[in-house]
């Protein structure tokens, strides 16, 4: 007969964890989850016999209250707090045996720290989605039926553990505080190319302050604003922080916008801001205990100096409150150049990924096309301790385990690929035509552009309406050469995950359909599931409901099968993203009416929510050839734009709207 343990009281956003989380899909917008404090959970595992990735609880500021139908061993780690066994006082980090309806109560938190830890022995036995038990509740899935617990949950545990139970080491126990020393390494975009010398320097003389508004998908921080190196983002967006879309590190520091934001376990994979520095592995738990009014000091480090995150002991460091600087790597966090016919730059994003880049700051496929040349050729050497690979615009993210492939010996494999890669022009993929339905100006979006100016900013240059914005910042006659524009373009999917869950990077293939915006400063907090919009010279549909920074044109139907592994309409099987790298998604007009009939429809696995596909391919030498017949017309339509984005920029001086970034 399986235990079980009743859910008497939930706590505080209690949610299943596993670890190392849901792996392998960070290219198609799913994060692992996982324990925010990797360390804190991982300990507890092994005090109770369990591996270090057995699922188990991890719970928010308050801790839950459990009843276990037979005699089961528990430890309760992280932040600390009062826990009783049938009433009475037990410790934490200490294994403790549960009888046999016995209840376990774990309190609110008490001292320093976030998040409370109970783990099981046997562990927490839940479905897996995509391979892990982990839930990722903005995705709704994982865990238990993908969301928090709740009173009267009853849950099945594991088979007994072979291990032994052991109390955690004193001197194992990690050091939490309420002024927290962070080691972090320099890149992938640092001084002087995207941040002033002064503004790195103040990056790390500056106690930051932990905003209330975090959360597991980051750590939004309070703190000065940077004078930036250079005016805008170009095709990218207006402000200095837009880049074009590239994959994050969890544990980067994002600057959206002006807001500095650690990204978290269940952060995006793929986005277009710069990142100055990225916590390293072994550090990345204190993420998950930083309490709002907290202090943040990033204390640079060298990267061949961290220490290993397998490491549970002593050489983990996590008992000493402070963090020794050994000055960074001094490189602004370029590991190396290669010149050629398309230059390359190596970016270091913590001491476990590698930021490959090609060429200059602009949208070219050619560009995209050496990506997915590198991709392809390092997806299929698949050399040990390769962990992930995800493509952005013009970048490919190499994420490796640096203790079975070193960072330096990861360097020695893309150069040897990048001899060996065809030409960019030899290119011909698979290319799909995906036709979707798109509620134009959709009343959903307008309910976000509301919100946010209640809630946010109502003095926003992009509100109260996205498309008078998009409209000006093109420098076309009136919101229906927009809407035109929009409907008459093919936009060809780069990436994958840009705001969640298969959610497309796509630009036009026809530069003349190109839209050029900026993106929302500061970011939304709520945008409707599948809002379509865009950023910089992109567009977009949001995966799932979350903040973002795209400015909308409508809403679509479901790019993500919510319903997986159950088939539905145009997915397919065993595979929950709708969308591949390639597709061209073109656009026809419903009402908002007729679009919530179509998302129904879909979310309850009938009909195909006016999705039609079609197979083709795309070649890049073809569409150079478009590019060379019609050059004469999209200059002129560039030159148009380029007009109409400089008078934008002299309206936002005019108007303080730089000074106040």
């Amino acid at each position: 007969m399986t235990a079980k343990c009743t859910v008497l009281r939930p706590g505080m956003g209690t949610t299943v964890q596993d670890y190392p989380g849901r792996t392998g899909y960070w290219q198609i917008g799913v994060p692992p989850s996982g324990p925010m404090d990797d360390l804190s959970f991982r300990l507890g595992n092994v005090a109770v016999g369990n591996s270090e990735g057995a699922a188990g609880f991890e719970a928010v500021m308050a801790g839950p209250a459990l009843r276990f139908d037979e005699p089961t061993r528990v430890c309760v780690t992280g932040a600390p707090t009062t826990v009783t066994v049938d009433g009475i006082v037990v410790p934490q980090w200490r294994p403790v045996l549960v009888p046999a309806g016995g209840e376990l109560d774990v309190g609110a938190v008490s001292g320093p720290g976030l998040r409370i830890y109970v783990l099981i022995a046997g562990g927490v036995d839940v479905p897996e989605f995509l391979g892990s038990a982990s839930t990722f509740t903005l995705g709704r899935f994982g865990g238990l039926d993908g969301r928090a617990l709740r009173e009267g949950d009853v849950l099945a545990l594991g088979d007994a553990p072979t291990g032994e139970p052991a109390a955690v080491p004193s001197d194992a126990v990690p050091a939490l505080s309420r002024r927290w020393e962070i080691a972090v390494t320099e890149g992938p975009h640092g001084a002087p190319e995207f941040f002033t010398r002064a503004d790195i320097d103040t990056l790390y003389r500056t106690d930051y302050e932990v905003h209330f508004n975090s959360d597991r998908t980051g750590v939004r921080l309070i703190g000065p604003q940077p004078d930036w190196a250079r005016p805008d983002g170009g095709e990218a967006g207006l402000h200095p922080s837009n880049i074009h879309d590239n994959a994050y590190s969890i544990g980067a520091l994002d600057f959206t916008g002006d807001t500095p934001i650690l990204l978290g376990p269940d952060g995006p994979s793929l986005g277009g801001f710069v990142c100055p520095v990225t916590v390293v592995a072994a550090d990345r738990w204190k993420l998950g205990q930083l309490a709002p009014g907290n202090t943040v000091r990033f204390v640079p480090v060298r990267s061949e100096r961290t220490a290993s995150r397998r490491n549970l002991g002593l050489g983990r460091r996590a008992s000493l409150p402070a963090v020794l600087s050994t000055g960074g790597d001094g490189d602004d966090g370029v590991l190396a150049r290669r010149d050629g016919a398309t230059a390359v730059t190596y970016r270091r994003s913590g001491d476990d990924n590698v930021l490959v880049e090609y060429g200059d700051m602009t949208l070219d496929l050619a560009l995209r096309a050496r990506v997915h040349a590198l991709h392809q050729r390092l997806d299929a050497e698949r050399p040990t301790g390769l962990l992930d690979l995800t493509p952005g615009i013009r970048s490919l993210q190499v994420r490796v385990d640096p203790d079975v492939l070193p960072v330096s010996t990861l360097l020695g494999l893309l150069a040897e690929a990048e001899e060996q890669i065809p030409a960019a022009n030899e290119l011909v993929v698979p290319s799909r035509t995906v036709r979707m339905p798109l509620s134009w100006d959709d009343p959903a979006t307008r309910e976000a552009i509301e919100r946010y100016m209640h809630g946010v900013r109502a003095d926003a240059p992009w509100c109260p309406w996205n498309i008078e914005f998009i409209r000006r910042m093109n420098g076309l006659e009136s919101v229906n050469d927009v809407f035109d524009t929009v409907f008459a373009a093919d936009y060809m999917v780069l990436g994958l995950g840009d705001v969640y869950l298969g959610a497309p990077v796509a630009t036009p293939l026809d530069p003349r359909h190109r839209l050029v915006t900026t993106k929302y400063n500061p970011a939304r907090t709520w945008t409707p599931e599948n809002a379509v919009g865009i950023g910089g010279a992109y567009l977009c549909i949001y995966g799932m409901e979350g903040p973002g920074g795209y400015q909308f044109v409508g809403r679509t139907t479901q790019v993500w099968n919510h319903l997986h592994p159950q088939s539905a309409g145009p997915f397919e099987d065993g595979t929950p993203w709708l969308l591949r790298f390639f597709d061209r998604i073109s656009w026809y007009p419903v009402g908002p009416d007729e679009l919530l009939d179509l998302r129904a429809d879909l979310a309850a696995g009938r009909g195909s929510g006016g999705i039609e596909i079609a197979d083709g391919n795309f070649s890049l030498a073809d569409h150079e050839r478009f590019l060379e017949d019609n050059a004469t017309s999209i200059e002129a339509f560039r030159a148009k734009q380029a007009i109409a984005f400089g008078e934008e920029r002299r309206r936002w001086e005019e108007a303080g709207e730089f000074a106040r970034r």
